[in-house]
């Protein structure tokens, strides 16, 4: 069997597991099914997602984190447990395993120490906490341990992290409880507004994904959905163009131009001059979003480019730290000083 070391993007919409010498072997939603009564856990993962809207009166479809922190900590451990047996086997709870865990930067201990003992719970022997900015930068091939400056935006479902990285630590950094899922629920709230029409946060999601933009698009698009008319409460099908898609994300997309000049603005002069020259690199799902990159070029006056595979760089680079753990465990990173980017949890 391969080695046991587990490296784990702990997400608001998705949990990606990367193993040691195998990569990434698991991309599943943050979705729990549950039996209301008894607490019984039905379906986890895609299979639960499904059930999104759809369950009886006695079952629940949930996600356990909200902006990017725990909401439920007993389904988040039972989830957790379920991907890492689904994945390795039940082998290898014999020899427990040693897991990285990244979280949004910027979180309370609270927050942190429910995601350490979730782990813990979940059959974890050692857990490595890393801020999702720091693994998203490696997964997405930055050097942090050199001396300039380098800026990543991680646009994941619940929250936008936002970090100025250099010898291994955070120079500046933010983060909002602004992410796709905001960019969802504005879609949802302008149809309903506009039309008088209530779709699904799925459907909302898919109309981002193919229609949605946050810059001008050189041909304007549109796609149909589908959802119920709130005046005659009976289904209804709604041309949406990319325009209006636009103009339903401008809240949170201003809400995140806002947070990336707020860092730049807090950041040294040095590290500025090295950001404008090797540009901002965008992470997560929602760094996929059409002409974002080209927005915040436009208004940063520095180049902005989405990172090869963004959604996978945080577990990528939580698997590059579980590969090459020896290494990072005789750094810096893992000393508990101020601006610390990885804390180690015996």
């Amino acid at each position: 069997m391969f080695g046991s070391d587990i490296g784990i993007d702990l997400g608001t919409a998705s949990v990606l597991v990367y193993i040691k010498g195998r990569g990434i072997v698991l991309e599943e939603p943050s979705v729990v099914a549950v039996i209301k009564d008894s607490g019984k856990v039905l379906e986890v993962g895609g299979a639960a997602q499904r059930m999104l809207g759809r369950t009886p009166g006695t079952i629940t479809a949930i996600r356990p984190l909200r902006h990017g922190v725990i909401s439920d900590f007993d389904i988040t451990e039972k989830m957790l447990h379920y991907f890492i047996r689904k994945v390795v086997g039940r082998g290898i709870f014999s020899r427990k395993p040693r897991i990285a865990i990244c979280v949004p930067c910027r979180v309370t201990e609270v927050e942190r120490k429910a995601v350490e003992d979730a782990a813990k719970h979940a059959g974890a022997r050692n857990v490595y906490v890393i801020e999702e900015p720091i693994a998203a930068a490696i997964g997405a091939g930055i050097d942090i341990t050199a001396a300039r400056g380098s800026m990543i935006v991680d646009i994941g479902g619940g929250t936008t992290d936002i970090a100025v990285i250099s010898l291994g630590g955070f120079a500046v950094s933010a983060s909002i409880r602004i992410g796709g899922d905001n960019m969802d629920e504005a879609i949802v709230t302008y149809i309903r507004r506009k039309y008088n029409l209530l779709i699904g946060e799925r459907t909302a999601e898919e109309a981002k994904k193919i229609v949605g933009t946050a810059h001008p698009r050189s041909h304007n698009s549109s796609m149909e959905v589908r959802g119920r008319c709130l005046a005659s409460g009976l289904p209804q099908n709604l041309i949406i163009t990319s325009e209006e898609i636009a103009e339903a994300l401008e809240e949170p997309v201003r809400a995140i131009l806002t947070a990336v000049h707020g860092v730049l603005e807090s950041t040294p002069p040095e590290l500025v001059a090295d950001i404008a020259e090797s540009g901002i690199v965008m992470t997560g799902g929602g760094a996929c979003l059409h002409g974002l990159d080209t927005l915040i070029s436009e208004q940063m006056d520095i180049h902005a480019f989405v990172a090869d595979d963004p959604v996978a760089c945080v577990a990528l680079g939580t698997g590059q730290f579980i590969e090459h753990i020896a290494k990072y465990r005789s750094s810096d990173f893992l000393t508990g000083k101020p601006g610390r980017a990885l804390d180690f949890i015996e």
